[in-house]
């Protein structure tokens, strides 16, 4: 294993325990006040794009930490949009 990917592993550990913590509390909590859409969406097409560009490159680690953060951005999109759908009829 080269510094390279060492690097990039590390960086990826520190990406997903930087993102992880909020994921799993804005899914215990369901709240998504304080999240802006456009932002969210923008980080989440993003991590779907450096994931793809892992998979030509052939880098796991980019592969592994946009997968986990695109999957967690799905779910908390989904959250997002239930709870304001659910405000709207208020």
């Amino acid at each position: 294993m080269t510094i390279v990917n060492i690097i990039g592993y590390l960086a990826s550990i520190c990406m997903i325990c930087g993102y992880l913590p909020q994921a799993i509390t804005t899914i215990r909590t369901r709240d998504t006040d304080g999240i802006a859409l456009p932002t969210f969406l923008a980080m989440g097409a993003g991590s779907i794009f450096f994931a793809l560009q892992g998979f030509l490159i052939d880098n796991m680690p980019l592969i592994i930490t946009n997968v986990i953060t695109a999957v967690c951005s799905a779910i908390i999109f989904g959250i997002k949009i239930h709870n304001d759908r659910r405000k709207k009829k208020r």
